[in-house]
């Protein structure tokens, strides 16, 4: 999708200094905007915690082997 943004310099020069291997501002966004989708999805995971009922003959050791 192309579209047109105004981006604020400061913090597009701040986060190339964080990121070693990016050097356009199209692959800098679009990492942006992978973490920001891998974040939010790791959120939603942590939301299950407690609410999962697992049966009680599951043992996650056995499983490892």
């Amino acid at each position: 999708m192309r579209t047109n943004i105004v981006l604020n310099d400061k913090l597009v020069d701040e986060a190339f200094q964080f990121s070693q291997t990016i050097s356009t501002k199209r692959e800098l966004i679009e990492t942006a905007l992978k973490e920001y989708v891998d974040n939010r999805k790791r959120k939603n995971i942590r939301e299950l915690r407690g609410k999962i009922v697992f049966t009680d003959d599951y043992d996650y050791k056995a499983m490892r082997k």
